[in-house]
């Protein structure tokens, strides 16, 4: 049975590197928000966060049961380098890269696709929430499998 989904993911820094944080929405294919969150990473990159975001989403889908996933992000660095289209040639993104093909290895189908910042705002939000908190925001499932969960789709 394939689940389609569509996640936005977003990751920050202020003063990169400094304080950072990611969010991510989850959507269900009906529009509707499946899951949301921020989390805050201590002290990283930007672009750092913007993998950690992806790869924390791409957990929540597979967790969510979502099979078939459309990844939107502002980072066109990252989605450039999801799709091959640029090498990952810094050292400290490296594994980070590797661990978010591995995770898109897990789905059927996974899609990336880069949006303009004024189209992420709800991830943006997150990201900057937990930022501000210095602690985890929202009600992303962690671990386990959709079953510990509930049902999200």
């Amino acid at each position: 049975m394939t689940v389609r989904g569509t996640l936005y993911t977003d990751g920050g820094s202020r003063g990169n590197p400094g304080p950072a944080g990611i969010g991510i929405v989850l959507l269900r294919e009906s529009g509707d928000v499946c899951c949301s969150g921020g989390r805050f990473l201590g002290e990283c990159t930007n672009n750092v966060a913007e993998y950690e975001a992806l790869i924390w989403g791409m957990e929540a889908a597979v967790t969510c049961g979502v099979t078939d996933l459309l990844v939107r992000a502002d980072s066109e660095l990252i989605v450039k380098q999801m799709r091959g289209e640029y090498k990952v040639k810094h050292p400290g993104l490296q594994p980070l890269y590797a661990r978010a093909k591995e995770m898109a290895r897990g789905l059927t189908t996974v899609r990336f696709e880069h949006v303009r910042r004024e189209k992420n705002t709800h991830a943006d939000e997150l990201a900057n929430a937990a930022m501000d908190a210095r602690a985890d925001v929202g009600d992303v499932p962690v671990s386990g499998s959709a079953d510990d969960q509930g049902t999200l789709f």
